[in-house]
């Protein structure tokens, strides 16, 4: 039997994409995405939190990227995750794990949700990850209501 491994997220770009080219045309862009949830701890206060995900498109995603996305604006995307290996300097292994996005759908910016606290830049937080066919135009951010938890942590 086969797996699936379908990615959905909705959040906001820490950086502007990088973009490169290879010899043969092919690009490929590169961000982070910030996802953030709110829950009620023990105590009854809310508090957030907070992940970081590497992004990465392809030809004509990167493309699209390179002209359309800007830090801070919020995104739809779909795609698979990728964990890759490699060797860092210090000859030790490391892993990355990466989205690869198959469609995206830009949202808007974050500041045009007053209902929505500003996100954080990636440079605000200490730990975060090492950097590492689109359909629909870009539609007005969605009203996000937020849900209360009661979360035991």
């Amino acid at each position: 039997m086969a797996g699936i491994n379908k990615v959905i997220l909705v959040g906001n770009l820490g950086k502007d994409p990088e973009v490169r080219a290879f010899e043969n045309g092919v690009k490929v862009a590169q961000f982070s995405l910030a996802t953030s949830e709110s829950y009620k701890d023990k105590d009854g206060n809310w508090q957030e939190q907070t992940e970081w995900h590497n992004i990465v498109m392809w030809r004509q995603l990167a493309e699209r990227a390179e002209r359309d996305l800007k830090k801070g604006m919020q995104i739809y995307l779909e795609g698979r995750i990728k964990t890759r290996q490699w060797t860092d300097q210090n000859n030790v292994t490391r892993y990355t794990t990466d989205i690869l996005v198959d469609r995206f759908i830009m949202l808007g910016k974050r500041s045009e949700n007053s209902n929505m606290p500003p996100i954080p830049s990636e440079n605000d937080y200490q730990q975060h990850a090492a950097p590492q066919k689109t359909e629909g135009e870009p539609n007005p951010a969605p009203q996000v209501e937020q849900m209360e938890d009661d979360l035991p942590f």
